[in-house]
């Protein structure tokens, strides 16, 4: 194939989700009322840390991270699917394509990291509550927070940049006369399934940091909670353990429905229907969990629920 065909793609097909024509209006309603749940719900969060200053804590300072990184990943992909649900012209342009990869990767990213932090936050809180405030400073949740934003930015970059201009063989990536999207947004595989060039190193690179930047914050999360348990085990009272699952109970349960929709895709692969089920995994950690994080924080949080029910009443007063 020549140059000028293999690269003359300006935009994508996005094919969304396997929904039947006259079910799109009421699919359209169902996630746009979840992506606007989303939104609310964990700008609420931000909000109410934000008012209260009994809130003002490490644990709450990344649970408002992890609240704008939640709609800041919603929104890379939602408007757009509703946008295509609604218009019926599913077309992206390639630099708004290779745009929402970016933000894609960098919001996934940053959320990963974010729960390994929250994790070691857990792991402080309960096996060295003498020494937290000293070793939770100020100082050292900024650094975390900022070191995830750092690594998430350049895993994206990385990406983006290999998919823009590297291949073994050429100066750039190429894509083929094929330019539909078996998804509903731009992800990176199926971006490398219709290129033209040899994308051995994009994916040798996806499967190495991938990997490790992946496994990273997972270890540290399973490393935490093994310390957290061994630390109950040592003197077990029931009355410690109810604590416990009070304090990390909320964490836990986002845990495992990111890595449990994660591993669905990656791990649990099947090829019969695999679209079908990638699409459903996919749907679970870009809209579902972003939207089911402020109801569990909220609800099985006590300091939370106070903090709701005083902004409440001043609405209330204020209102009168």
């Amino acid at each position: 194939m020549r140059r000028e065909n293999q690269s003359s793609v300006s935009q994508f097909l996005l094919l969304g989700l396997p929904i039947r024509p006259e079910q799109q209006g009421v699919f359209f309603t169902l996630f746009l009322g979840m992506y606007l749940t989303t939104v609310l719900g964990n700008l609420l969060i931000v909000l109410l840390i934000r008012l209260d200053s009994r809130l003002h804590t490490p644990m709450y300072f990344f649970l408002s991270h992890l609240a704008l990184t939640d709609v800041s990943f919603s929104s890379v992909t939602v408007p757009k699917m509703l946008m295509n649900m609604q218009t019926q012209h599913p077309s992206i342009p390639y630099e708004a394509c290779i745009t929402q990869m970016y933000f894609f990767i960098l919001f996934g990213c940053l959320e990963n990291f974010l729960l390994g932090v929250m994790a070691y936050d857990r792991y402080v809180a309960i096996c060295n509550p003498l020494h937290y405030v000293v070793i939770m400073r100020r100082e050292l949740c900024v650094l975390l927070v900022a070191g995830s934003w750092f690594f998430s930015c350049i895993r994206a970059l990385l990406h983006t940049l290999l998919l823009l201009c590297c291949t073994p063989s050429s100066s750039y990536l190429s894509f083929c006369a094929d330019n539909t999207i078996p998804h509903f947004f731009c992800d990176i595989t199926a971006l490398l399934k219709l290129s033209c060039s040899d994308t051995s190193l994009n994916e040798l690179v996806i499967f190495t940091e991938a990997g490790v930047l992946t496994l990273l914050p997972l270890s540290v999360i399973l490393g935490s909670y093994v310390s957290i348990g061994a630390t109950i085990l040592r003197v077990p009272s029931m009355k410690r353990i109810c604590k416990v699952l009070s304090t990390c109970g909320s964490h836990l349960f986002v845990v495992f429905l990111y890595y449990g929709t994660l591993a669905i895709i990656y791990f649990f692969h099947s090829s019969n229907n695999s679209k079908v089920k990638d699409a459903i995994a996919s749907v679970m950690y870009t809209v579902v969990t972003p939207m089911l994080n402020p109801f569990i924080y909220s609800l099985r949080n006590r300091d939370m629920r106070l903090a709701l029910g005083i902004l409440c009443r001043k609405g209330i007063i204020f209102a009168e």
